[in-house]
């Protein structure tokens, strides 16, 4: 039995039209009917027409936010030797070798958001995918978390660096920033983020790519975008 949306929640939803909006007032949308007292992450939620069983149909890639999260993430860097010393200078929360990776193993320690290792570290690494695949945290080369320029990985990370990865059903769920952001700053952001998913469209991917697009607050109801501009590479 579904739980019944309460009363804020349903006057959120009752001044959303059921209609698709343009980004910029969606954005202002989702901060005027915002109701909870903490201060809720903003998301976008894009539905694509791709078949993610398929290898070349994956859809992938980060993206700087111009404006950051909101908040400075909790690095962890796997690393062994001088790169231990340097991610130590430039800011890494968490920094260790062999003993962290057994950590990880033995205790599915997950107490970080973000999580870069060295080449060399990866055949040790590799053993935390049942930890870190389901949580989007292990490391990878194409996202730049596989890499020996460690000092450019953890400045990137706590810059405002999202990873995006399309889930089996097809779609992508990404963070842009905080409702208290000014209005232009998280228009930014969030147009970064649809701009980044629209260049990574595999070339396998045919007919429409974005099927339909959300945002919304943590606790708000979400508001439709207008995706025909999405899909002629425009926002």
């Amino acid at each position: 039995m579904s739980q019944k949306p309460g009363k804020k929640y349903t006057a959120a939803a009752n001044q959303v039209e059921a209609r698709p909006y343009s980004l910029g007032d969606a954005v202002s949308l989702v901060q005027k009917i915002k109701f909870s007292k903490f201060d809720e992450t903003v998301e976008v939620h894009l539905r694509l027409g791709v078949d993610p069983k398929h290898a070349d149909q994956m859809v992938r890639g980060t993206v700087v936010l111009p404006n950051g999260l909101g908040r400075s993430k909790r690095v962890l860097v796997i690393a062994s030797g001088d790169k231990l010393r340097e991610a130590q200078e430039n800011g890494a929360d968490i920094v260790g070798g062999e003993e962290i990776v057994a950590k990880i193993q033995q205790e599915g320690w997950i107490d970080y958001d973000a999580v870069i290792s060295t080449p060399d570290m990866m055949r040790s690494v590799g053993r935390l995918g049942k930890v870190l695949g389901p949580r989007g945290l292990m490391p990878n080369p194409k996202t730049g978390t596989v890499t020996t320029d460690v000092a450019k990985a953890i400045q990137e990370i706590k810059a405002g660096k999202v990873e995006f990865r399309v889930d089996k059903t097809g779609v992508v769920h990404a963070p842009v920033g905080k409702v208290s952001f000014a209005n232009e700053k998280l228009l930014e952001n969030a147009s970064s983020l649809i701009q980044a998913v629209i260049k990574a469209k595999p070339s396998a991917a045919k007919g429409k790519y974005v099927k339909s697009a959300t945002i919304c607050s943590t606790m708000g109801p979400g508001v439709a975008l207008d995706v025909t501009v999405m899909n002629v590479k425009t926002v």
